[in-house]
């Protein structure tokens, strides 16, 4: 019988949750810019497109990390706002930016050794 991979690595649902594409920079603008209307959430994220921000604005509130308030005015007003689950990430970012400050240098090394060592290894097996 095989096993789901949610079974074999138990943190695979909040890892699909927290670091799909955009949610953690939706996350981190919001947590350090307060609430904020689409177009200035979407001037802090450029790169994205207005469809891709909508759906992710609509997962994130989904799933709770997100709070959406309407105003009904004219013309209409939305703001997002991070949510108090949402603030509960805030150590996990933390800790991650901490391991990045001090390990990523490592990480570029050994990419540089590993892709040098491989064109070596490739330029010998032409010859």
């Amino acid at each position: 019988m095989s096993e789901s991979v949610d079974q074999v690595c138990p943190i695979n649902p909040v890892i699909d949750l927290i670091f799909s594409r955009w949610t953690t920079p939706i996350l981190w603008v919001l947590e350090h810019h307060g609430r904020l209307r689409f177009n200035e959430l979407q001037r802090h994220l450029p790169a994205i497109t207005p469809k891709v921000l909508t759906q992710r604005l609509r997962r994130l509130e989904r799933d709770g990390l997100v709070i959406r308030t309407y105003h009904a005015e004219i013309p209409p007003r939305v703001e997002y706002e991070i949510s108090a689950l949402g603030r509960t990430l805030t150590p996990l970012f933390a800790a991650i930016t901490d391991w990045s400050e001090a390990h990523l240098p490592a990480v570029t090394a050994a990419r540089h050794t590993y892709d040098t060592t491989r064109e070596e290894e490739e330029a010998w097996a032409q010859d």
